[in-house]
């Protein structure tokens, strides 16, 4: 929003400037807010601008941080892990300041883009209909954070922004859906569009964060397995998609990671263009990692199943604690770097990551874990996840960060398909088995519709191992009102510390969540600004 009101308060100043002038005269040597919108380059520049305004890569990565899948020591994050933080913590007001000036951006772009007067009407009728579903993105954004938050649905003035009040929290679920229903309705499939506009925003895409939506309404899952039986069996219509063949390529590897048909919305990155840098402190330190800036948890690593598709502490599952990686979901490898794990380089060469102190037979490299340094991960494990193998320095990379996967569809279709007691080997066979298959099982126990077994527990583990540092785990545990059950108590690091406390597993930050943490706080700074704003409980 502030480039695009940046140009037209410019040009609304120079117009005002030139008072001794007709003031119904349009210049005609610049653009003015008259002449802006006519030019059909500046209507793609301020559609790009609301692209660029979407999502942003700190968010994405650190929002982890606030589950049970990731410790981080930063700032206002360590805050909210250990229920210390309060309405005037600098991140609620930044959240918040970004999701509205998004908002801003898409309602100005809304008011003015029929002005122009050249470009087709289809064209037009598109435009709109991606920005609206930005613009719903940041509502959804704001009401799973927030509740109740004010519904912007025109160009407010400032005076109008300075009285608005809080809608609730459905009314504003039930506008996102709505505009989301609206913009499926005039956006193509991917497979209707030019290979030059990959990552625009498609009807699938719209319908996809549709079923996100409707979710975690938590209510409305016979909506939620329609749309997905939408994107899954009416691929002429909505585009075609299916599961990579290989995990981790949809994140590591340059050519999948632009192109391929899982990825269903992506914040667009371009190699020393436009880049992103938070690798630099997930990465481990002997690899060119700066600081641990935040780390997977033993919470995390426990719950990737053995590869006969069993929890490690379920009989017959084969886990041994002693060799605790071995014989597990190939997701956990693809996600986590643990004690002596084989580190695939650029070239294609390998280098054994030790973090367990004592083990690495070079003790004058830099310490992976140490409870004396600040540096060192504090959990005893790293991330590999969107490692990009073709990164700048400091592992500045270009890669795209997915915001929306066909995997998560299957997923959110076989949650529904339970919840309303429908999951059966065909739901199973069409998800769970895919999302297996693709991962690397081969064992038949793990393939198999598990028909006596508790499949919640397992639809929500599968859940976990697939999306991991994927920005939805938060969700989850929230939607689930299960927060207050993992997010008590201490987090966990790798079995390297004193056996007399935990068994010997590392103890981090103790962590508090309350029944007031299910939601975030209204910024302090914004209820000073406009009286009609209220509090959330408990702050």
């Amino acid at each position: 929003m502030k480039f695009l009101i940046k140009i037209v308060t410019v040009f609304l100043a120079a117009t005002v400037a030139t008072g001794c002038k007709k003031l119904d005269l349009t210049p005609t040597d610049r653009f003015s807010d008259l002449t802006f919108w006519t030019v059909d380059a500046n209507v793609y520049n301020a559609l790009n601008n609301n692209y660029s305004l979407i999502y942003n890569s700190n968010t994405f990565f650190y929002n982890e941080s606030t589950s049970d899948n990731a410790y981080s020591a930063t700032g206002d994050y360590a805050l909210i892990a250990s229920g210390n933080a309060t309405s005037a913590q600098g991140i609620f007001l930044n959240d918040w300041a970004y999701y509205y000036s998004t908002i801003k951006s898409c309602n100005v772009f809304l008011a003015n883009v029929d002005q122009n007067k050249t470009l087709p009407a289809e064209v037009i009728s598109r435009l709109k209909a991606e920005v609206r579903f930005i613009r719903a993105f940041e509502h959804f954004n704001l009401a799973k954070w927030y509740g109740d938050v004010p519904l912007i649905d025109k160009d407010l003035t400032p005076d109008e922004a300075k009285v608005i009040g809080r809608s609730p929290k459905n009314t504003v679920m039930e506008f996102v859906i709505s505009e989301l229903e609206a913009a499926a309705a005039a956006l193509p499939s991917k497979d209707q569009i030019p290979v030059n506009e990959n990552g625009r925003i498609t009807k699938a895409a719209a319908l996809a964060l549709q079923a996100r939506v409707l979710l975690y309404q938590g209510d409305r899952m016979a909506e939620v397995a329609a749309v997905c039986e939408a994107l899954m069996n009416n691929q002429t219509v909505n585009g075609q998609y299916g599961l990579v063949p290989n995990y981790s390529s949809l994140f590591s590897d340059p050519a999948i990671n632009k192109n391929n048909n899982e990825v269903m919305l992506s914040i667009q990155y371009v190699p020393s263009i436009r880049t992103w840098g938070e690798f630099f402190d997930f990465a481990p330190r002997s690899v060119g990692g700066r600081v641990s800036g935040m780390s997977p948890t033993q919470e995390l690593v426990d719950d990737y199943v053995t590869l006969n598709g069993k929890g490690i502490k379920e009989a017959g599952s084969g886990y041994v604690e002693a060799n605790p990686y071995a014989n597990r979901d190939p997701r956990l490898t693809a996600t986590v770097v643990y004690d002596r794990y084989n580190w695939l380089n650029a070239d294609g060469s390998t280098k054994v990551i030790y973090i367990k102190p004592g083990s690495d037979p070079n003790p004058s490299r830099l310490d992976e874990y140490s409870p004396a340094s600040q540096a060192s991960s504090p959990t005893g494990y790293y991330w590999r996840k969107y490692f990009d193998p073709i990164a700048l320095t400091s592992f500045t990379s270009g890669s795209n960060i997915h915001l929306i996967r066909y995997a998560e569809v299957l997923l959110n279709y076989a949650e529904a398909k339970q919840a309303m007691g429908q999951m059966d080997a065909t739901v199973w066979n069409n998800t769970i088995r895919l999302l297996r298959q693709r991962a690397g099982f081969t064992v038949t126990e793990a393939l198999n519709f598990p028909a006596s077994a508790d499949m919640t527990t397992i639809i929500r583990r599968e859940r976990r191992a697939e999306l991991a540092m994927e920005g939805l785990r938060t969700d989850d545990i929230r939607r689930w009102k299960i927060a207050e059950s993992v997010l008590n108590g201490y987090a966990h690091g790798a079995k390297f510390g004193d056996a007399a406390i935990d068994n010997g597993y590392i103890r981090v930050q103790r962590r508090t969540f309350g029944a007031k943490d299910y939601l975030w706080p209204i910024p302090s700074s914004e209820i000073g600004l406009n009286p009609n704003l209220t509090q959330n409980p408990g702050y």
